[in-house]
């Protein structure tokens, strides 16, 4: 099996990632030989074969702040759909929420004497999270009016559709990439509902909030798993920058007037 890491390391160029899922299938397959009973499963290399460590090949994408309440004044909350789609895309962006945790809330999971709400994470993992006032009013505000979905009353579903069905995840990310055309946030990447995940923990991470606490609201079993979402904004490094020894120097003799800088000397042509 080392072999067969190499080879897809070094010919197939596959990263780690891929060479687990492949790792993974080959032992789900001894598996099914050993629930047949058939000869020789026991033997096969794939059990005792770990899973490969390594990083992530790019850090997640993140909105700045600004480009966040722009998306969110884009919504149209003068319609029924536009308020339901609000208080979507605000548990996603407030309280780091995924897609498919939003998917799967009931009108059950909120309680709004103790400004709570219950989620179940990956692997059914349940966390509970403080819903703010602002959140609160946001959720108030969609269930007056969710009574006027389709059949809403025959339905558990906290995010209900037009047709009286529990909100689909594909309508979520279609519904944010139509807000998206409205809005001149001109991200140099694809702008999801995940996103608004990454930019939650990103902006946490700007306010110097503990990862402990990025990674419970997260729903991670681990810090590792929060590190790569909490890369500090370019507003954050150019602020760490200024604070360096040499560039305050530099600011306090150019506010003394004792160092004259130009952008670029006088033009002299070249004496033939």
């Amino acid at each position: 099996m080392i072999n067969y890491q190499y080879y897809l390391k070094k010919q197939r160029q596959n990263c780690g990632a891929s060479i687990n899922r492949k790792l993974f299938a080959l032992r789900s397959y001894g598996n099914f030989l050993k629930l047949y009973d058939l000869p020789c499963a026991d033997a096969l290399p794939f059990y005792d074969v770990l899973k490969i460590r390594q990083g992530y090949r790019k850090r997640p994408n993140a909105l700045t702040p600004q480009q966040t309440s722009l998306l969110f004044k884009a919504i149209d909350t003068d319609t029924i759909l536009g308020i339901r789609d609000y208080a979507v895309y605000a548990l996603m962006y407030q309280l780091g929420l995924r897609v498919g945790e939003v998917h799967t809330l009931n009108l059950a999971n909120v309680d709004f004497d103790n400004h709570q709400i219950t989620v179940i994470g990956k692997g059914r993992k349940p966390r509970t999270l403080h819903v703010n006032d602002e959140l609160i009013e946001i959720l108030c505000q969609y269930l007056a009016v969710r009574e006027r979905f389709l059949n809403s009353w025959l339905t558990p579903a906290l995010f209900v559709s037009k047709k009286g069905n529990r909100l689909a995840i594909r309508t979520m990310e279609d519904n944010l990439k139509k807000i998206l055309v409205y809005v001149p946030i001109e991200a140099p990447f694809n702008v999801s509902c995940h996103t608004l995940r990454h930019s939650m923990a990103s902006h946490l991470n700007d306010k110097d909030v503990d990862i402990l606490v990025i990674q419970s609201i997260l729903g991670h079993s681990s810090t590792r798993s929060t590190e790569p979402y909490i890369h500090p904004s370019a507003d954050s490094i150019r602020k760490a920058m200024e604070k360096l020894p040499g560039v305050k120097f530099v600011k306090e003799l150019l506010r003394k007037g004792e160092l004259n800088l130009r952008f670029q000397k006088p033009f002299r042509p070249k004496r033939k």
